[in-house]
């Protein structure tokens, strides 16, 4: 018993070194990558005008912060939640509804895959027109992008259900209702947390792609701005900062996953 319990003590210790050790190797390239960009620009190979650099880009954050940050950076992060849970919580009731009537996945399924080949921002001017030069606007477009991969995803998810299982269920007097929230749900949540992390990217490409056409606050007007006016310091700054948050908000889903994973 005690010779086990040394192995499983050792398993997990050389578990716990090796998960530090890839933290710090991740931590150690970010450093390298930001120093030999630093590096770089000081000794003048790179133009720092045109590239950026971390010294500067700091100077302009603490400029932002005392400007209007925090404005720009809670609207972006209101309008990317809000179309992440929109489009998230509307696929999965679409893609539920595509499982429960064959007749209209059937009928369904072609302008579903059409919509998913169509590049969204082409749909720009007239979201624009539909919303509003506005919020709306902004969240349409993120919803946009994002529903239809959650709906093929989480429907996709549902179709490699065992078929046994759900014939079992239906022979044992279970009725739609009861196969889904005691079988497919619980069978499909490994996919939905997948889609969740599909969705965190979306999501914020949808925001940046909906305040490149209509914005006047957000961290893509910043870019935007930035651009025109050749301040590319404020370019990379707002970069990065969407880089941070997004980075953020796929570690919430890491933990509700792993979350998911122990209470399983």
């Amino acid at each position: 018993m005690k010779k086990t319990l040394t192995l499983r003590e050792r398993y997990l210790s050389d578990k716990r070194k090796k998960k530090i050790k890839i933290i710090a190797l991740q931590i150690g390239l970010l450093i390298l990558f930001f120093g030999l960009w630093e590096l770089l620009a000081q000794t003048e190979v790179i133009d720092s005008f045109i590239t950026s650099c971390p010294s500067r880009m700091f100077r302009t954050l603490k400029l932002l912060v005392k400007q209007d940050l925090f404005k720009h950076l809670g609207i972006t992060l209101l309008e990317c939640i809000c179309g992440f849970l929109i489009a998230t919580v509307l696929g999965t009731i679409i893609a539920i509804l595509l499982w429960w009537s064959k007749t209209l996945r059937k009928v369904l399924e072609p302008y579903i895959v059409v919509l998913n080949s169509l590049p969204k921002i082409a749909l720009g001017p007239v979201i624009i027109i539909w919303m509003g030069a506005g919020y709306g606007a902004i969240i349409a477009m993120t919803v946009l992008i994002c529903i239809i991969v959650t709906i093929m995803s989480v429907l996709a998810g549902f179709m490699e259900c065992d078929e046994d299982k759900i014939l079992l269920m239906r022979a044992m007097g279970a009725n739609k209702f009861q196969i889904l929230f005691k079988l497919l749900l619980p069978a499909s949540l490994p996919n939905l947390i997948s889609v969740l992390k599909i969705n965190v990217g979306l999501s914020w490409v949808g925001v940046i792609m909906g305040e490149y056409l209509v914005s006047s606050a957000g961290l893509g007007y910043l870019i935007i701005y930035g651009g025109q006016v050749f301040k590319l310091d404020l370019v990379m700054t707002s970069t990065m900062i969407l880089c941070l948050l997004a980075a953020l908000m796929y570690l919430t889903v890491a933990l509700i996953e792993k979350h998911v994973k122990k209470s399983r």
